[in-house]
């Protein structure tokens, strides 16, 4: 097809992958491209009609800076901006780059670069960072503990053999006490299998078939799941064992986050994001992680005083819990090269999955899996 010069502009807008509008001198949004319609979570036709300010609370950076593009005549580069809004959401650290349109006083561009991707890498390198540290703790544990536990259990049923009925219940709670850290050293001891990962190509949405399946026969019974699902989806380079349990953990947490609300629903998302590439540290080369999984739910939300450091062991929320699920989740998609993020505030929790997509050794080519194929 063809290509009309009339249609270049517009369509060189399109293929940049960052939001981009333009400002008239009344604060309306008189061009989007489509990043920009994403990021605001509406049509261009309809941003034509709105206000920036509709979007980004008034007293933003980012309208001083467009005055001062149009005041200096000037280019305009800030850095981790925040734009958050209830209709944008919480934690919206941006880049900015705000220009005026040449011969045209009142019109300014502004190019929105998400912090979100970098932002995510940091955190994720921190996050295999504490996996590393669970990994020699746990083969300490699992050297150091298990036979004094053993030990310590078998003097208790000796004990228990003499004792009179009141001792008795505290050698059985010896026991059980000793049962409970075994089980603990037992999880921990999953971080320092250090073999590699069997992949292969996988379907992803036949993995979140096999889990809501699971979730909905136990503790996601009473739960409402919906299923918002690329159909085209490529094949996830993976091992699907594995991730049947990162999603199982997923899918469960956000289960027993819903205990005790009258509304509770989740919802699992698939989609392809190719504008995602990351580079690897200490190398020039750079991972493309297309793929992107989603598991939200409507709970309460993780406590802000928590969030930044849920993936560390031994962080969470539940009485009983061991802090170990989500921190195995985030060792499981590091060494498989993806990315984990959770987004989350009152109402809304949203843990997001980058990963590579399998491609076919013959050609190169991405291969794609139909929903249920």
């Amino acid at each position: 097809m063809t290509v009309k010069p009339a249609d270049l502009p517009v369509q060189t807008l399109n293929a940049i992958p960052h939001p981009v509008v333009v400002i008239a001198g009344d604060g309306r949004m008189v061009f989007a491209n489509s990043d920009a319609e994403q990021f605001f979570s509406a049509g261009a036709a309809y941003l034509a009609k709105r206000r920036l300010a509709d979007f980004i609370p008034g007293d933003s950076p980012l309208f001083a800076l467009i005055e001062q593009v149009r005041t200096d005549r000037s280019r305009i580069s800030e850095y981790r901006v925040d734009v958050s809004s209830p209709r944008l959401g919480n934690d919206r650290l941006v880049d900015l780059y705000v220009s005026r349109l040449p011969e045209d006083s009142d019109h300014v561009v502004v190019m929105i670069q998400l912090r979100s991707i970098a932002d995510k890498m940091d955190r994720q390198l921190t996050h295999r960072s504490a996996a590393r540290s669970v990994t020699g703790l746990a083969a300490m544990l699992a050297h150091e503990i298990r036979n004094p536990l053993s030990g310590i259990k078998g003097a208790a049923q000796l004990l228990e053999t003499s004792a009179s009925d009141e001792d008795r219940a505290l050698t059985r709670l010896i026991g059980e006490e000793s049962d409970r850290i075994v089980k603990l050293v037992d999880r921990m001891e999953v971080f320092s299998d250090q073999r590699p990962i069997e992949r292969s190509a996988v379907n992803i949405h036949s993995v979140l078939e096999h889990v809501k399946t699971l979730a909905r026969s136990g503790f996601a019974r009473d739960v409402r799941i919906l299923e918002i699902y690329d159909p085209s989806l490529p094949y996830v380079f993976a091992n699907r064992d594995q991730l049947v349990q990162v999603f199982l953990n997923l899918v469960k947490n956000a289960a027993e986050a819903l205990n005790g609300q009258e509304s509770r629903e989740i919802r699992l998302l698939t989609a392809f994001r190719p504008g995602v590439r990351l580079s690897v540290p200490g190398t020039r080369s750079r991972v493309t992680l297309p793929l992107e999984f989603v598991v939200e739910d409507n709970g309460p939300g993780v406590p802000e005083d928590i969030r930044e450091a849920i993936f560390d062991p031994f962080v969470t929320t539940k009485p009983s819990g061991s802090g170990l699920g989500l921190a195995l989740v985030a060792k499981i998609i590091g060494d498989h090269g993806g990315v984990i993020e959770c987004d989350s505030q009152p109402g809304h929790t949203a843990f997001r999955v980058l990963m590579p997509a399998w491609q076919d050794e013959a050609d190169g080519r991405l291969t794609e899996a139909r929903k249920g194929s």
